[in-house]
Formats: structure tokens, sequence, C-alpha cells
């Protein structure tokens, strides 16, 4: 039988609560990460006085932060990312497209996402459309898609090289002098 422990949080903690809070935790919860790290402790009525005026910071910092998230999302709305990765001739990619590819890739277009915000169960490891959503918290959450391409240096460089070998054939035009087989034959005896 689990036992709930309350406990006065000294950091925000996320899906939990805000500093100052007092919160209701199982007991390994408490024991075992919050404790140890120095998130939490037991509330005493000095202690959460103390704490009221960071709480109000905090609650202002959330609610920034929170703007943002919705600009973001807002912003977010219709993106399609292409990313190009090295595959081989099945469309398998050599590696894969990770949460840190995608939240990478957003970054560098001017999304603040971090890694945690991009939900991807599984990493993509096949060329392809894919559905990915950005989730910030609870109830803010957006998809986009994500294009992955075949970068296929194999197939450029083999199709290069079937252009080259054709053109000298398609162009007649061209006065190439014809060489004997029999004279380069008796010319190396």
């Amino acid at each position: 039988m689990a036992k709930n422990i309350e406990l006065l949080l000294v950091e925000s903690v996320e899906n939990l609560g805000l500093v100052g809070e007092v919160v209701r935790v199982r007991a390994g919860y408490a024991r075992n990460y919050l404790l140890p790290l120095g998130m939490a402790e037991f509330p005493t009525q000095e202690r959460i006085v103390e704490l009221q005026s960071a709480r109000v910071e905090a609650a202002a910092k959330a609610d920034a932060l929170r703007e943002e998230q919705v600009s973001i999302l807002g912003k977010l709305g219709g993106i399609v990312l292409t990313l190009r990765r090295p595959t081989n001739d099945k469309g398998i990619l050599y590696g894969s497209v990770s949460q840190r590819d995608i939240s990478d890739a957003l970054v560098q277009g001017g999304f603040n996402i971090g890694i945690s915000a991009v939900r991807l169960s599984v990493a993509i490891r096949r060329t392809g459309n894919y559905e990915v959503p950005i989730q910030f918290g609870k109830e803010l959450r957006e998809v986009i898609t994500v294009v992955v391409e075949s970068e296929s240096v194999i197939e450029e460089m083999s199709d290069d090289a079937v252009e080259e070998s054709v053109d000298p054939a398609v162009d007649s035009d061209m006065d190439v002098p014809a060489v004997d087989t029999a004279e380069v034959a008796s010319d190396e005896s």
C-alpha cells in the first residue's frame, strides 16, 4: 500500500508544481528523487512564508514561458521540415533521425524548441513523410510534418557517369579518326 507524503518544493518541478507549493507525492518518488536532489523538503510554516516571493517570481516566469510557447506553436502550424540523410537503395537510413535532429533543425529555422518538446516515440529509420508532435506541457501541442529524403550521393554520381557515357554516342557530328584494330595489334607485337 503506497503512502503519500506532503513536501514543500524548493524549486519548480515540471509536471509537479512551482517553487513554494506543498504537493503530495508517493514515498518512493520523495525518497529517491526529490529529497536527495534537494528539490523538496518537509514543509514548515516558516519555510512556506520564506518561499512565497520565490513562488510569485516562478509563477511570472511560467506565465511568460507559456506565452512564448503559445506563440511558437502558432508559428509552427503547417510547417514542413525536410531533412536529407544518406540511405541505401531501399530507402533505409544509415543511422536515424531522432528528437535531437528535429529539434536542431527547428532551432536553425528560428524556433526555440528543446529536445524534450519533440515527441517522437521511435527514431525514424526510413525515408518518407512523418507526423511529429511538438508538445509543451499537457495541453500545448502542434503537429508538424517531417519529410526525410535520401541524400543518395551514389545515385547522383551514377547519373553523372551515365550522362558522360551517353554524350559522345549522341553527338555524331564530331570528327573522330577511325582506328583500325589490326594496326594496333601489329604495333604491339
